[in-house]
């Protein structure tokens, strides 16, 4: 799939993050192949060093909302996590439910998402796109 272009409404978007894996603490950042945001995102990040949220990977990983996003050329990123029995136990099953939460995994991740969205929003100009951001590559 390629978008040709972005429609004017999406031109304004400048980032879509995803949390999709349970309740696992966030550990970092799928940069999708984005080279282009891995310093702005490394300064984020160095934020919650203590919280051991530092890594950033160029990888791209599937399964995910954000990949529709990133599809189209709008940067879309999967927080990584600990995986928490996420694929082995919990991942659409019958305890796939709140009796699984992790309370202090999920203020943490609750607390970088929100920095990250606040940075985001704080920014003279949007994060920046991918080289070839309209090729959908998984």
């Amino acid at each position: 799939f390629r978008a040709k272009a972005l429609k004017s409404e999406q031109k304004k978007v400048s980032a879509y993050y995803n949390l999709d894996n349970g309740t696992g603490k966030i550990r970092g950042v799928y940069l999708q192949g984005n080279d282009k945001v891995s310093p702005i995102f490394r300064d984020w990040l160095s934020a919650f060093r203590d919280m051991d949220a530092s890594t950033l990977s160029i990888s791209n990983t599937g399964g995910t909302d954000h990949l529709a996003f990133d599809m189209i050329g709008i940067p879309g990123f999967q927080f990584i996590q600990e995986p928490i029995a996420y694929s082995t136990k919990t991942h659409h099953s019958n305890m796939d439910n709140y009796d699984h939460l992790v309370e202090d995994d999920l203020k943490q991740a609750a607390t970088i998402i929100a920095y990250f969205i606040w940075q985001t929003s704080q920014r003279d100009e949007k994060l920046p796109r991918k080289k070839n951001n309209l090729k959908y590559n998984n």
